[in-house]
């Protein structure tokens, strides 16, 4: 597929083809026990990172 025409007047007009928009759909109990887990992951390494800061202060 093509994107790019040549006008009359010599000009190309190259434009981006643009993707079909559509819902997202929910997210699975698996998912979110995955995102769940990575949230608690991340949660912790914040956590870790300022008590770290604080006790190196």
């Amino acid at each position: 597929m093509f994107t790019t025409t040549q006008l009359d007047n010599g000009i190309l007009n190259n434009y981006a083809v643009e993707p079909e928009v559509y819902f997202a759909s929910y997210p699975s109990p698996e998912q979110q026990k995955g995102y769940a887990l990575q949230a608690a992951i991340a949660t912790l390494f914040v956590t870790g990172l300022v008590l770290v800061t604080l006790a190196v202060s």
